[in-house]
């Protein structure tokens, strides 16, 4: 008798904890469109790097650039825009000229000794 008891207190226990409703997840859309405005920069004259980015977003538009120095001494550009459903459109440039050492860096394994 006791256990029959104990099966049925625990049996109104678990339906009473029972939430009432699940919990919900709103994956819709957001009600107003994105607006943003960001930057960046970085330079380091140690390791010899420079790049960069910014972007603005109004609306379903955006448009920015970012850029990079390259090993070879040329910054390259890309300036790019999305607007509406015609995609990523980017713009690729060049600044300056491709520099390459005259002589190039011999390697010599380290002697082994035995």
């Amino acid at each position: 008798m006791f256990t029959k008891f104990t099966f049925a207190f625990v049996l109104v226990a678990m339906a009473l904890a029972r939430p009432e409703e699940t919990p919900g997840y709103d994956y819709s859309a957001p009600s107003s469109p994105g607006k943003y405005d960001f930057n960046y920069a970085v330079k380091d004259d140690y390791s010899s790097n420079d790049f960069g980015h910014q972007e603005n977003r109004n609306g379903y538009g955006a448009q920015g650039s970012y850029y990079v120095l390259l090993p070879d001494g040329r910054l390259q550009k890309v300036t790019y825009s999305v607007n509406g459903d015609s995609g990523f459109v980017a713009e690729v440039s060049y600044e300056g000229e491709a520099q390459y050492p005259a002589e190039q860096p011999s390697y010599k394994p380290t002697p082994s000794y035995v």
